[in-house]
């Protein structure tokens, strides 16, 4: 059952605690790294046979692979895959960058150039779930950001074969190659490349401990979206929410995984009950009962405030990946959230409809680093590029400045290749 505390009557560590993941992947993840930069394909076919029990030919989907699960696929579903897709593309297409030149002053030219990375690395989970939410919601950007190839990395079934609605959403969304690999081997094959996958320059996407585990470990050799914990969702609602709506909220993150975190702050000890009670309820109506179960037990709380803005400032210390403001008037408290992944406001605007179909990213920051992190956006694909033009009038005009300020680093070569150009 979960946990109910007052704040300020339980210690903060308690209030504040966060969920963890208990294995250490750190030597398991560096040997298969280690393993496919040797080994390329080979090891990727390896690992996948070993973990995913599937026996593979070839790593790519062919397109007769693609045309075999767009027939397995509902039209229907294919249609709310692309309604989805227009929603994310509207929004994010707001994000796009320019690049911008400087020109005020006489032969001085100054100017920022907005670059696309030329290939992308999409990882998208397999396992207990199918995710081809997250087929569209990291690729479409990166399509709109200008990136010349996205390539998608997912592991396949005992078959063999890439889950058919996952191939769907990556038709959907423009994605360049897919590769049949999960894991580590993924993460490593994107950042080293092997016969069947280029190297990326940029590799995206949520995963388990060793997906997270690898994209730390390749982190400078290629760039990271960021390195995802398990999920989270923080609601704060007041007296008047509907408990059976908060507690249906909770348990679609609590479903997601064993180690996820469902948080309620309440300024009405009375809701914090009745919310109790409809987890209870819930709960065994899941179809992940197990997973959502031990969820709750281990990392679910909800923490009675003394007011909203009690509530708020303790949803800020928390910095959740999702925050729901379930209250009346939440455009009244909005400014008053400073951190947080993404935030869904009213009483009407559960967390699932950015997991799907709002069009916000739902790639987000986990484990507090919405303090200081963004959700996965335009801007993860491109690189900025500055440049300079001055004439020799120009630079006459700023030497002696420049040469003096390098002399008083020490640097007398830096100082004579500015003054060397202004001699007669």
């Amino acid at each position: 059952m979960i946990r109910i505390m007052k704040y300020g009557e339980v210690p903060n560590r308690e209030i504040f605690a966060r969920s963890m993941p208990t294995v250490n992947v750190e030597e398991t993840v560096a040997e298969i790294i280690r393993n496919v930069r040797e080994k390329g394909d080979a090891a990727l076919k390896e690992y996948t046979a070993r973990f995913d029990g599937a026996q593979l030919d070839g790593l790519l989907v062919t397109e007769a692979e693609m045309a075999e699960a767009m027939e397995k696929v509902e039209p229907e579903f294919v249609a709310i895959l692309e309604r989805a897709a227009a929603n994310i593309r509207k929004f994010h297409s707001r994000q796009v960058r320019n690049s911008f030149i400087i020109n005020d002053e006489d032969g001085i030219l100054m100017g920022q150039k907005v670059i696309p990375v030329d290939r992308a690395g999409v990882y998208v989970p397999g396992g207990t779930a199918a995710y081809p939410s997250t087929v569209l919601m990291d690729v479409i950007p990166a399509k709109i950001a200008g990136v010349k190839e996205v390539i998608m990395t997912t592991p396949p079934g005992k078959n063999g074969k890439i889950n058919p609605a996952i191939l769907a959403a990556a038709r959907v969304a423009g994605v360049d190659r897919i590769v049949k690999a999960g894991g580590a081997q993924a993460i490593a094959a994107l950042a080293y490349g092997t016969e069947s996958v280029p190297k990326a320059d940029k590799i995206v996407g949520p995963g388990n401990a060793f997906v997270a585990e690898a994209k730390r470990q390749v982190y400078g050799v290629v760039s990271i979206d960021m390195i995802a914990g398990p999920s989270e969702i923080l609601i704060v609602a007041d007296g008047k929410s509907n408990p059976a709506h908060v507690a249906a909220d909770l348990l679609s993150q609590a479903e997601h995984d064993r180690v996820a975190s469902a948080v309620l702050v309440t300024d009405s000890a009375e809701l914090a009950e009745q919310v109790s009670a409809e987890l209870e309820k819930q709960l065994p109506q899941l179809e992940r009962f197990e997973i959502a179960r031990e969820s709750i037990d281990r990392n679910g709380k909800i923490i009675v405030a003394e007011d909203l803005g009690a509530a708020i400032a303790i949803a800020n210390e928390i910095a959740p990946e999702h925050l729901e403001l379930c209250v009346d008037q939440p455009f009244d408290y909005l400014d008053s959230i400073r951190h947080a992944g993404s935030v869904f406001l009213g009483r009407n605007c559960p967390e699932a409809l950015g997991d799907y179909l709002a069009g916000p990213n739902h790639t987000l920051p986990t484990q507090g680093t919405a303090r200081f992190s963004s959700p996965l956006s335009v801007d993860d694909f491109v690189k900025k590029t500055q440049y300079t033009y001055f004439t020799r009038e120009a630079l006459g005009r700023v030497a002696e400045d420049v040469a003096t300020f390098a002399k008083k680093e020490g640097l007398t070569g830096h100082a004579r290749s500015a003054m060397i150009r202004t001699e007669k």
